[in-house]
């Protein structure tokens, strides 16, 4: 589940906002505190920002230039003043789109979906592989599922990032050991065996039951 952050000051347009993504299965909260939004936005550590630019105390552009002092999470304006001008300051400021006011639900939905896949899905460009409602970050070596979260063991985050890579695949056991020791020489199986055993259990405490397949004489996968 995506965490969204809305810095709307509107707050009829905040609560639809607020509304109509979670109606999406995205975990959304709006900023409170317009003197102090770096402080809400690291609390929530949100993975996408809805940012308005004609805000109260500071403008868009300034809090933009704050998120980006602490994250490069994807940054998607949105506002009335939608001249050129407003859009190349928005872009120059670290933005990732812009919306203008007033905006179709839908077509706002699209391009939220069309960031998220761009900043998460490809793992060769980000930190973070997401599958489902799973991110796994590989910087951290932590698994995620909603709000629960567990850390991993260097041999477990190897396991974990190859099938997620490929997930709907599947993974020969060779393919994971020579991933996990870097070798092609011999390793037991029954190392592999002990890492993908505790790797699942681990994932059942976040919720995750089943969540990596066996495949009988095949390998293992993520469905």
């Amino acid at each position: 589940m995506y965490r969204i952050f809305i810095i709307e000051d509107d707050p009829t347009i905040a609560q639809t906002l607020k509304k109509h993504l979670e109606g999406w299965d995205y975990k959304v909260e709006c900023a409170k505190d317009f003197h102090n939004i770096t402080a809400e936005f690291a609390a929530f550590d949100p993975q996408l920002v809805l940012l308005d630019i004609k805000l109260p105390f500071y403008d868009g552009y300034y809090w933009c230039g704050e998120i980006r002092k602490l994250s490069k999470v994807p940054v998607i304006f949105l506002s009335s003043a939608s001249d050129n001008m407003n859009v190349v300051m928005a872009m120059n400021m670290g933005g990732d789109d812009f919306i203008a006011k007033p905006f179709d639900l839908s077509v706002l939905t699209a391009k939220i979906n069309a960031v998220l896949r761009r900043a998460y899905s490809f793992s060769g460009n980000s930190d973070l592989i997401s599958h489902g409602s799973v991110i796994l970050d590989i910087s951290s070596a932590v698994v995620t599922n909603g709000d629960k979260k567990i850390e991993l063991t260097k041999n477990e985050l190897r396991i974990l990032r190859t099938l997620m890579e490929n997930a709907g695949r599947i993974i020969s056991r060779d393919t994971l050991m020579q991933r996990l020791w870097e070798t092609d020489c011999f390793v037991d199986e029954n190392t592999l065996t002990v890492n993908v055993s505790r790797l699942r259990k681990k994932l059942e405490n976040i919720g995750l039951e089943n969540y990596i397949t066996t495949k009988v004489g095949m390998g293992y996968m993520i469905v």
